[in-house]
């Protein structure tokens, strides 16, 4: 069984301890969240150490966890808990990754058993060290997940998979009930916020997606409080609207550490619904935009309202 590695704080990104210092704001009322307390939070972790799994909740430090983890809700991250990328604003450990266990598939389907998911995320680290970008171990765990508990649907949170030839392919070919991808931010901060990635080949991914399988609802979450400007979240909208995007997520930025980016502003809980107003003017069938909304936030009741969205559409 695969054993969690604590990592040292201070060690956990390496690349980024030459950065100045960014003094972390003091977040508004309406972003605060209450520590975990319920019983139901402290069983969903013991299973999560006993099956030996990585959640992306603890990895990337999300504000949510204490409310998801006491309804059950978890979403996993396989292939490890070192990426292979240093996003400026990702608290996931950056390093080199151990080799891929092929029991994990195996322990992700258990433990989506064992917790009776309805639907389930899944999402990794980048894997930049493997061959296909770890796209062949994300069609063993839908596959798992599939046979352990057939009726859970599944959305997928994936890395770009850049060059990786024919990586989409393969996780396309598995099924998942959602593909998504995160473009994360305006194109104009990729250079200092995601600089291991290209907006465009994130835009190109979802694009392939949709037309490789049509039936696989494709998503995608922005990240706002970073610098962008309201028309450059707007462009953005259009350009996943062109790639046939079906759900849009945007939630606030949160400074993880001194040594991520800033957090340039906190926006307010009226401009996210305004930000959701036009999204949806736009033809996104679903939308989740408060300051708290993460990829997966809600994800299990978002996946219904997108199924009956869909079912409306095509009735209409």
């Amino acid at each position: 069984m695969s054993t969690r590695i604590e990592i040292d704080h201070r060690l956990r990104h390496p690349e980024k301890q030459h950065r100045a210092d960014n003094p972390i704001s003091r977040k508004p009322a309406w972003i605060r969240v209450k520590a975990p307390t319920s019983p139901v939070y402290h069983e969903t972790h013991a299973l999560m150490r006993a099956n030996g799994l990585v959640t992306v909740c603890e990895e990337a430090a999300c504000p949510n966890i204490g409310e998801c983890w006491s309804q059950r809700h978890a979403t996993m991250m396989i292939m490890g808990e070192i990426c292979t990328r240093a996003c400026s604003f990702c608290n996931v450990a950056t390093g080199v990754p151990n080799a891929l266990d092929a029991t994990e598939p195996a322990r992700v389907a258990d433990a989506v058993a064992t917790l009776g998911l309805r639907h389930v995320v899944i999402t990794s680290v980048d894997r930049d060290d493997l061959a296909d970008g770890g796209a062949a171990h994300f069609a063993a765990v839908i596959a798992a997940i599939r046979n352990a508990a057939p009726a859970t649907t599944i959305e997928i949170l994936t890395p770009d998979f850049l060059r990786k030839p024919g990586a989409i392919e393969i996780v396309v070919a598995a099924k998942p009930d959602v593909f998504n991808h995160n473009l994360e931010t305006v194109p104009r901060l990729y250079p200092t916020i995601r600089p291991g990635a290209r907006y465009f080949q994130s835009l190109r991914l979802l694009d392939t997606v949709k037309a490789l399988d049509a039936s696989i609802f494709t998503k995608s979450g922005l990240m706002v409080g970073l610098g962008e400007a309201k028309p450059e979240i707007g462009q953005v909208m259009d350009d996943l609207r062109i790639a046939d995007v079906d759900f849009l997520t945007l939630g606030q930025y949160l400074q993880p550490t001194v040594k991520h980016a800033a957090v340039e502003r906190f926006v307010t809980p009226e401009e996210f619904a305004e930000y959701a107003a036009i999204a949806r003017a736009k033809g996104f069938l679903q939308v989740s935009a408060t300051p708290l909304t993460r990829s997966s936030y809600h994800a299990d009741a978002d996946f219904a309202a997108l199924r009956e969205a869909r079912a409306k559409k095509l009735a209409a």
